[in-house]
This record gives C-alpha cells, sequence and structure tokens, in this order.
C-alpha cells in the first residue's frame, strides 16, 4: 500500500516540481515567475481543449503520446520512492525500464517524423542522436552498480539504506557518477546546455519542434510525460546525494522531497547562469558524462580489487 500511495504522490508532484524550476529562473532574471501550479493549470486547459490532426498524418500521430505517457507511467513502478520498495520489481528490471524509455522516445520520434514536417524532422533526428550517448552512460554506470551488489534491479540500488552503500564501496568517484546522471538528466530532458525548453526558434529546437503539431490532450500527454520523465532522473540523483535513511517512512520521505527540491532548484540555475551550447559542442557535453561514468567505473573497480 505505501509503495502505491508514494507512486499516486509522485505522479502529482512531477508538474510541481517542474514548476519549481521556472520560478528560480524567474528569480535570477528578475521577474515574479508563473505560479507553482501553473502545470496543473496547463495540464486541465489542455485536456480541455480539443486535438487538431493534419491530414499528411496517420494513426502512429495519435499513438506517440499516449506510447510515451504509459512508458513513463511504467517506469515509475519500478522506481524506488523514498527508500521505499517500488510496486514492481524483479532480477533485470533496469534493463527493461532503459527500453522502456527508449520506445517513448521512439513514438515521440516516429509522430514526430509522420508529420511530413522538415523542421519536426530535423528535431527527431537530433533527439536520436543524443540519447545514444546517455545509454552508453547508464550501462556503464549499471556495470559499476552490478559490480558492487551483483543485482540487476532498480530495487536493489536504491530501496533502503543501498545508496550509502555505494558511497562505501566505491568512495569519491562516486561524485562522478552523480555528475554523468545529472548530465543524462539534462540531456534526456531536452534542459540547458543541450536544448531550451522556453525557446521557439525552430532551428535551435530538440524536444520542442517535435510536438509543434501536437495540440490539446495529446499535447498533455506529452508534457505530463515529460514531468514524469523528469521526476524519475532526479529520483536517482536525490537517492545518491542524499543516501540517509532514517527508518521512518514519514520522516524519510520529508527528507526525500526536500533533496528532490534541491535537485530541481540546481537544474534551474543550471539553466539561468548557462547558455544554451551551440548545436556541434552538445556531443562533447554529454560524451561528458560518459567519460565520468567510465573512469568512476575503472576507479571503483581498482579500488573493490
Amino acid at each position: 500500500m505505501t509503495s502505491v500511495l508514494l507512486f499516486i504522490l509522485a505522479i502529482l508532484l512531477a508538474p510541481f516540481y517542474s514548476a519549481v524550476i521556472l520560478k528560480v529562473k524567474a528569480f535570477f532574471g528578475g521577474k515574479k515567475g508563473p505560479p507553482l501550479l501553473i502545470n496543473y493549470y496547463t495540464l486541465v486547459k489542455l485536456l480541455k481543449k480539443g486535438s487538431v490532426y493534419s491530414t499528411s498524418t496517420t494513426a502512429i500521430f495519435k499513438i506517440g503520446p499516449m506510447v510515451s505517457l504509459c512508458a513513463a507511467f511504467t517506469v515509475l513502478m519500478f522506481l524506488p520512492i523514498a527508500g521505499q520498495p517500488p510496486i514492481l520489481s524483479f532480477q533485470g528490471d533496469v534493463i527493461l525500464l532503459l527500453y522502456l524509455l527508449g520506445l517513448g522516445r521512439f513514438f515521440t520520434i516516429a509522430a514526430a517524423m509522420d508529420t511530413a514536417s522538415p523542421f519536426e524532422g530535423m528535431g527527431a533526428a537530433r533527439e536520436a542522436y543524443f540519447p545514444i550517448i546517455c545509454e552508453a552512460t547508464l550501462f556503464m554506470i549499471l556495470i559499476l552498480f552490478y559490480v558492487i551488489t551483483g543485482e540487476l534491479s532498480l530495487a536493489a540500488y536504491f530501496s533502503s539504506g543501498q545508496p550509502a552503500g555505494f558511497w562505501q564501496a566505491a568512495g569519491a568517484p562516486l561524485l562522478f557518477v552523480v555528475l554523468a546522471l545529472f548530465i543524462v538528466l539534462l540531456t534526456e530532458n531536452s534542459r540547458v546546455p543541450v536544448d531550451d525548453p522556453a525557446t521557439h526558434l525552430e532551428l535551435t529546437m530538440i524536444h520542442e519542434v517535435m510536438v509543434l503539431d501536437h495540440s490539446g490532450p495529446d499535447f498533455a500527454f506529452i508534457e505530463l510525460g515529460s514531468f514524469l520523465k523528469l521526476f524519475f532522473y532526479a529520483t536517482m540523483v536525490t537517492r545518491l546525494i542524499c543516501p540517509v535513511t532514517i527508518g521512518h517512512p514519514a520522516a524519510d520521505l520529508v527528507i526525500f522531497l526536500a533533496t528532490m527540491g534541491v535537485v530541481y532548484v540546481a537544474v534551474g540555475v543550471t539553466e539561468s547562469v548557462m547558455a544554451r551550447y551551440r548545436m556541434d559542442k552538445v556531443p562533447q557535453f554529454v560524451l561528458t558524462s560518459f567519460a565520468l561514468a567510465f573512469f568512476a567505473t575503472v576507479i571503483s573497480l581498482e579500488f573493490l580489487k
């Protein structure tokens, strides 16, 4: 029951935490910024509207948002929140989760290509290219976690006090893993400096240009899926930077939510103090995450010997 309640809480809080980023960016810009409930208002407004479909689109365009949202929902079911066991878990589930995220991305790309728009095709090509490096980074981190725990399950990595065991086994090199995961978070969720979710110039957009033709409930599904996906990656970073578990579910939840807020604030600060990279510089930035994960794994393996 606790796992189900935390799963529902994660779905409800994901839009709120994304609004924290907007508040932080507004603070750095000397503005008041939108209310913290802005994403809820947006989702409700979109769900009340109707969807408009181009005559050039097929059923793939309609299926894409639903598949990406369902993939995000499914991934959260395997995610240990606040150190509590997830709803679902089995040996090897972490590999399934990586491919589920890839499945959601594939259908988002397919829906963008289905519009026959050259701009959306350009964004889809970029979306297909950059996450490839992120997958290499995640599998490198997975190798490190498997060597330490002997498990291939997300619950074995982030439930209870296991993250503290990572720090004891790997030591300081785990800082590289935290930085690598943070870069993956920025890349997978199309944040600055990889992409700018606030831009409206098609030539510089990646994710936003792919969803230009979506409207109404379809666009609401895409937005909610992006909130949940950001929450998923932020949870992993949160559990690594704050592996403390008191043993009381309520206290652990409060610590988790507070640390989660810090991660989202860090994303907002990053977007406020950094400019978006030129497109040819983005692969170098993303490759940094793989280099950090690789060195962390090599150093940790030598240390474990």
